[in-house]
């Protein structure tokens, strides 16, 4: 029996505005929108190198909680970003909207949320 074959196109991200949440991905990472549809946006790194992000809406979403303790939403994934600056690149996630979480785990990785709620960790080597 042979494997089909498999590519990962994108992520899903879901949250009760998919255009809000595109849109700041969009300021943080510099990639182009791909489509825009009513409650389904895509965005595609540049060159059409890698795996892209897509953002749905859920009118029902609930953010996760960061760290979640018992009985709180839990976080299922989470976007690891590696940057050159993590002072630069923190900045910039701030001016894009982003806030830093409250917990950090690690010195050379910082955590942050976006607009949903979603946490995403940018880190350096």
């Amino acid at each position: 029996m042979t494997t089909p074959h498999f590519s990962l196109s994108a992520t899903v991200l879901e949250s009760t505005d998919a255009k809000a949440l595109a849109i700041f991905y969009q300021r943080l990472l510099g990639w182009r929108i791909g489509e825009d549809e009513p409650g389904w946006v895509t965005l595609r790194p540049p060159h059409g190198g890698g795996a892209g992000l897509s953002f749905s809406t859920d009118e029902a979403h609930v953010p996760p909680v960061w760290p979640a303790g018992p009985g709180d939403q839990q976080m299922m994934m989470h976007l690891d970003l590696e940057v050159d600056d993590l002072d630069e690149a923190g900045a910039h996630a701030e001016a894009a909207g982003a806030t830093l979480a409250d917990y950090q785990p690690q010195e050379d990785v910082r955590v942050y949320l976006d607009p949903a709620g979603h946490p995403f960790c940018l880190w350096i080597r």
